[in-house]
């Protein structure tokens, strides 16, 4: 596989992107508040549940169901890069981290458009942006993966 370390690189991108955006970056803030998919943190009160900024269940779980697919995302990522860097065509990999991107995306946008809208005052965080480059970034790297043709496989013992 001739684009192996730009793969290598755009796949352990997305995964980080992926791993910051669900697990560390909040996607909105509310004064000092910060919300994202797992939860809420308050700088006087800590971690906390989402229910208080006033939105659904089906919003809670669209927030939950957003940071499990990410992680997975992240998960499969992270294999599609070591496979390419160890000189394999990771095309199994590549097909299902583009359906746990698909999933993150589809779930993700869920959270988004089913944000309550009760007159607080959110505006959008570190987090958002993260998950876009994930996306955008997963993508890529998984297509060039399988655009690449199928007899670029180094024989075994080949030194290159």
């Amino acid at each position: 596989m001739k684009p192996r370390w730009p793969v290598v690189t755009l796949s352990l991108l997305a995964a980080s992107a992926f791993a910051l955006s669900v697990q560390a970056g909040r996607w909105w803030v509310i004064g000092e508040v910060e919300l994202g998919p797992f939860g809420t943190r308050s700088p006087f009160a800590g971690p906390g549940a989402l229910s208080w900024a006033g939105g659904s269940a089906r919003w809670e779980r669209f927030g939950m169901a957003t940071w499990g697919a990410g992680l997975i995302a992240m998960f499969v990522l992270v294999i599609v890069a070591g496979s390419a860097a160890a000189r394999r065509v990771p095309r199994l990999a590549a097909r299902t981290a583009l359906v746990a991107i698909a999933t993150a995306t589809v779930v993700g946008a869920a959270f988004v458009l089913t944000r309550p809208d009760n007159g607080l005052p959110f505006s959008v965080a570190r987090g958002l942006p993260l998950f876009a480059v994930g996306v955008v970034a997963g993508v890529v790297a998984c297509i060039t993966v399988l655009r690449t043709p199928a007899g670029s496989t180094p024989a075994i013992g080949v030194q290159g």
